[in-house]
């Protein structure tokens, strides 16, 4: 079955490529609200198609939200497992479009690579399925396993309405093991199989101070400055070895094993091309770990924005009735999204100079994942990509979030296998985001031998 599956895969390049151009042509930006009718029009694409494959029960699902599209194929039987698919067919918003060397929504093919928003993240990867089961339909009318997919258009905005959509329909996506591409290899040959994503807590701080913005000859130097006050208490959050101050923030943190340690020092890194990239003379962070650890298996706290007073122009001496901040946490599994955003804006209050009021609200947040090494379909995906690209994957934690994954852990009580294919050059969110072509085509290589290795 694989091998007929592989053969038409391999003598359908063209017209694969003419399809995925045609679905990133579609602008579906979520975070637009003039694109509200090029996202239904987009979910309504994908239900198109997966109906014209073949699957069952093609649907656009309405959310409070943009809507979620599903589809189904349980004909493999019950002794086979069942798979859910997971991607996202929403976008980032192109600016500053003046940077493009192309239309983002044109697909332009240069060099191997198709440029477009959305090419790796992620319709381009997330494409490669409906492509795996168009060829296994085509040539023996059926699948090695039951699959189940769950495509959203709120990724790039949080997925507001995704974890209410899952929890309501568990038994429709109850399946056996989730299936996502949505990460990257570290070279075009070089697969990595990432096992742990960090989770996400983000806030906004006010702080007020006098009923009015002052004048700072007449009120300064008697007047407590909101800006100042801020300014220290940012400063508190962290001590001079790179150590978060505030309390319980570490409680559930697993500590990292020996083992694990050694499993992340064989990813490989440098140091020099690391600071290279992000234009700095040198790293700074927690006391006693790597850099590799410190950005992938440690939980942090980053100031992402500061301002208050006046900014414009010139000068104008204004003592400021307020200051704001916004500070985000990377959290490792274990740590709850929710209690962690409760320490920090109980901290924040806590140590708040008397003078000033404190005010915090919420805007983001996810739970982190950790997911079973020696599970079957791990070893699987180890196994067939070794055969694909011809070196071992190396694993990886990965820095970001997926907060999906730890919905699915949760919820459906299952783990998810992360079959990456873009590359760490994409341009993801940037203009130029572009998806490797031989990645596209050995990916889905990869997913044909993956379904067929764990339905045997």
């Amino acid at each position: 079955m694989s091998n007929d599956a592989l053969q038409y895969a391999t003598a359908h390049r063209t017209e694969f490529l003419t399809e995925l151009q045609e679905f990133l042509s579609l602008p579906s930006i979520s975070a637009l609200p003039e694109h509200k009718v090029d996202m239904q029009r987009t979910a309504q694409w994908l239900a198109d198609r997966f109906t014209a494959l073949g699957l069952h029960n093609a649907r656009v699902n309405p959310t409070t939200g943009h809507p979620v599209v599903t589809a189904e194929w349980l004909e493999a039987g019950p002794d086979k497992p069942t798979v859910l698919i997971y991607g996202h067919y929403d976008v980032q918003p192109v600016d500053p479009i003046e940077l493009w060397h192309s239309d983002p929504f044109k697909a332009e093919v240069r060099d191997d690579y198709v440029y477009a928003r959305g090419s790796s993240d992620d319709k381009g990867q997330m494409f490669i399925y409906a492509k795996v089961i168009e060829a296994f339909m085509q040539t023996s009318g059926r699948l090695p396993v039951n699959v189940k997919l769950l495509v959203e258009g709120e990724e790039e905005i949080g997925g507001p309405s995704l974890d209410a959509f899952i929890d309501d329909h568990r038994t429709q996506l109850k399946a056996d093991v989730a299936v996502i591409s949505d990460t990257h290899m570290l070279r075009p040959d070089q697969p990595c199989l990432v096992y742990a994503l960090r989770g996400l807590c983000y806030i906004q701080v006010e702080l007020t101070g006098p009923a009015r913005d002052l004048h700072s000859g007449q009120y300064g130097g008697a007047i407590y400055n909101p800006i100042q006050a801020l300014a220290e208490m940012l400063a508190s959050l962290k001590d001079r070895d790179g150590h978060i101050t505030v309390p319980g923030f570490y409680d559930k943190v697993l500590p990292l094993s020996e083992a694990e340690r050694q499993i992340l020092a064989q990813a490989p890194f440098s140091a020099a091309e690391f600071m290279q990239d992000a234009g700095v003379t040198g790293v700074w962070g927690e006391k006693g770990y790597t850099t590799k650890e410190q950005i992938t298996a440690r939980p942090t706290l980053e100031i992402n924005g500061i301002w208050g007073g006046f900014t414009g122009e010139g000068s104008k001496t204004v003592l400021p009735a307020k200051a704001f901040a916004k500070i985000s946490c990377r959290l490792v599994a274990n740590q709850d999204h929710l209690e962690i955003a409760e320490l920090l804006q109980e901290h924040l209050e806590r140590i708040a100079p008397p003078y000033v009021k404190v005010e915090t609200k919420r805007l983001h947040g996810g739970h982190g994942a950790l997911i079973n090494l020696d599970s079957k379909y791990m070893r699987a995906a180890h196994q067939v990509l070794q055969q694909v690209f011809g070196n071992a994957p190396v694993y990886e934690r990965e820095g970001g979030s997926i907060p999906v994954v730890s919905t699915f852990q949760k919820v459906l009580g299952i783990d998810s296998i992360m079959l990456g294919f873009g590359l760490p050059d994409d341009g993801l969110h940037s203009p130029n985001e572009r998806f490797y072509l031989p990645n596209f085509y050995h990916g889905i290589e990869t997913a044909i031998r993956y379904f067929a290795e764990i339905g045997k």
